[in-house]
């Protein structure tokens, strides 16, 4: 890591390993401190380790308490929920993923599995996404169908994204072009314009919580993991609690000295320059270092990894990265950015396609309802036929 302070040095050696280093770092909850030179809950710990513990039962008390067996995931979901569990796709740090198939149709789902051996705060944090979520209906924002809570075990049954992460997409392909990276920030920035308007802040956003549907070109982006949001109304806007991923935390949460919804656009932010070059805009050799070049905004645009980017792009992702969240573009004004044009003009014409199809279901029902009333009125006003034979109708 020696040199990544350095202006001269090519960022992607250390900024690659700082990256993929971020990806197994614990989000900063509610509970954790950014001092994190003393840990309370280890001397928490240790004094609850030295309390005196209470006698032993007899052994005839012991053989009637023996404890319950512990059922399975395999053994809650099949006998209590009906479904069948299938292999792991990932897990986190109070959480597993599992996939899993509904034995009465088929359907398939990811289900997070929370053990409720972890700390109260985390079961907390599960019951908070899941509450988000059941709220929520956008194409851009991963749902969740359902939760079951059993003595041992939380389940949240989500919608599968079978592409995986956007982290690791990045990974894979180095950086985006600049066509997917504009195609990408317009549907998530759609995305976070609609949990705003639903009085929701993520407070977590990284390419780690942003899912694709699948692994192939046509794969969508949908923002995930809700469990440090904040439900929001016109009275409590601004947040004093200090919580997020290091490298894309916005200045004013480390600051605490309240923030609003703008900090959800400087975690954005960093994630559009991920995109465009591969690395990230901030980077040190340990937190204190990092968070001191995100309150100054101190990053560039290194050559010659942004030599071929767009000035429209820079311009974008400069109005993003602006430490005085009220000089920071909005939501609204960077959907009309001129970076995002081409997206905005075909989303409008797919709106007014899906409108015109809408209109034509809709004459063309009305069209043969009419048809089959003026029938049935023709029917019963026209005269017998002589002989008692059948008016035949055929239809058209």
């Amino acid at each position: 890591m020696a040199g990544c302070e350095s202006d001269d040095d090519p960022p992607v050696s250390c900024c690659a390993f700082l990256f993929r280093r971020n990806k197994s770092r614990a989000p900063l909850s509610k509970a954790d401190t950014f001092a994190l030179d003393h840990n309370f809950a280890d001397d928490i710990k240790v004094a609850q380790s030295h309390k005196p513990q209470p006698p032993a039962a007899p052994v005839d008390e012991q053989a009637n308490t023996a404890p319950r067996k512990r059922p399975s995931v395999s053994e809650d979901l099949r006998e209590h929920m009906g479904w069948e569990v299938g292999k792991e796709l990932g897990s986190g740090h109070f959480a597993t993923v599992r996939l899993g198939r509904r034995l009465v149709d088929g359907k398939v789902a990811a289900i997070k599995v929370i053990e409720k051996t972890v700390k109260e705060s985390q079961r907390g944090l599960a019951k908070l996404e899941a509450a988000i979520l059941k709220r929520l209906d956008h194409p851009s924002i991963v749902k969740c169908y359902d939760m079951y809570e059993t003595e041992e075990r939380m389940y949240l049954f989500m919608e599968l994204m079978e592409g995986g992460e956007l982290f690791d997409r990045i990974v894979a392909v180095g950086h985006f072009t600049e066509q997917d990276a504009q195609d990408v920030t317009y549907k998530l920035l759609h995305a976070v314009k609609y949990l705003h308007g639903q009085g929701i802040v993520h407070r977590d956003l990284k390419p780690e919580n942003v899912l694709l549907t699948s692994s192939g070109p046509g794969g969508e982006v949908k923002i995930t993991d809700f469990g440090l949001g904040k439900i929001i109304d016109e009275r409590s806007t601004v947040m004093k609690t200090a919580c997020g991923t290091p490298g894309y935390i916005a200045p004013e949460v480390l600051c605490m000295r309240g923030y609003d919804r703008q900090c959800d656009v400087w975690s954005l932010g960093v994630i559009v320059y991920i995109l465009l070059c591969g690395f990230p805009p901030f980077y040190a050799d340990n937190d204190a270092q990092l968070f001191k070049r995100i309150k100054a905004g101190d990053y560039k645009f290194l050559s010659p990894y942004w030599d071929k980017v767009s000035p429209a792009a820079k311009d974008f992702v400069t109005q993003m990265l602006l430490v005085d969240p009220a000089a920071r573009a909005t939501v609204e004004v960077l959907l009309s950015h001129s970076w995002l044009k081409a997206q905005r003009l075909a989303a409008e014409e797919a709106e007014q396609l899906s409108t015109v199809v809408e209109l034509s279901k809709a004459y063309q029902g009305q069209k043969r309802l009419k048809a089959v009333f003026m029938a049935a009125r023709w029917v019963t006003s026209a005269p017998s036929h002589p002989h008692g034979s059948s008016l035949e109708i055929s239809a058209a």
